[in-house]
């Protein structure tokens, strides 16, 4: 599900669900969210790298495991994952890189917004589909896409469910470098062992002033999005939207 190594003072956490495209189902939730507070709480890692296995650096929330969840349970109570996960992103308190190796859905797109640097492959594509699934965005991205890329540009992405290119990603400022494939880990890795390199202490502390004027309005955004996730998970849209991505994967498999 994780694959974990360390090197240089970088942890490198990569998602290993590749037969789901590296979707995010309860058990990797939990699992990242385990590896980050891991990293933040190793006085031996400096910065942590994530990135993904296969074609996909992530493909979002596992769309089965919506349709096979207690529609009397609101999406975002109980032993909902993804609350803790967006838990341990804010109070994260090392250097966070993304290497954006394949295909970033949903989740996959804008956990990038929590990162500190983002590198892309020039193959990879990036899109939210919320507004195809009848649903409304996530991951406090509300606030953090127009912060990080301009309202426009973030009411596009949200808006749209459309794909958006590396090359798009770099213009609107979402990612901070664009790779080849071959050369996006290494590159990554690189800039990664750089940041490393300098007194953890001072990263943390750069990283918690940079940090600390957006906090209480990062979590604001969360209370806004699961009460609106609230009301259209399992509405007429969305219901109608998974059932076209059940017919789908149904035709596919035969």
């Amino acid at each position: 599900m994780l694959t974990i190594t360390t090197a240089s003072r970088v942890r490198t956490i990569t998602f290993d669900r590749a037969e789901a495209m590296n979707a995010f189902n309860e058990a990797l939730y939990h699992a990242t969210s385990d590896a980050l507070r891991d990293a933040a709480d190793d006085g031996d890692v400096a910065v942590v790298l994530l990135t993904g296995s296969g074609r996909a650096f992530c493909a979002g929330t596992d769309l089965q495991e919506m349709l096979d969840r207690d529609p009397t349970v609101p999406f975002t109570e109980g032993a909902h994952g993804f609350q803790r996960l967006m838990g341990t992103l804010i109070d994260f308190p090392k250097p966070l890189v993304c290497a954006v190796n394949g295909i970033g859905v949903g989740l996959g797109a804008t956990v990038l917004a929590f990162a500190d640097l983002v590198f892309m492959s020039t193959g990879a594509r990036l899109r939210c589909p919320f507004t195809s699934l009848g649903i409304s965005p996530e991951a406090a991205s509300t606030y953090l896409l127009p912060e990080l890329v301009g309202r426009q540009n973030a009411a596009w992405i949200l808006m749209s469910s459309e794909w958006i290119t590396a090359e798009e990603a770099l213009a609107m400022g979402l990612v901070w470098k664009v790779c080849e494939p071959d050369d996006l880990l290494p590159v990554a890795v690189g800039y990664a062992e750089r940041l490393a390199a300098q007194p953890i202490e001072s990263l943390v502390a750069v990283k918690a002033a940079m940090s600390a004027p957006h906090v209480d309005n990062i979590r604001a955004a969360l209370a806004r999005e699961s009460a609106l996730l609230d009301e259209l998970v399992g509405g007429p849209a969305n219901t109608r939207a998974l059932a076209d991505f059940t017919a789908a994967r149904t035709a596919k498999a035969r």
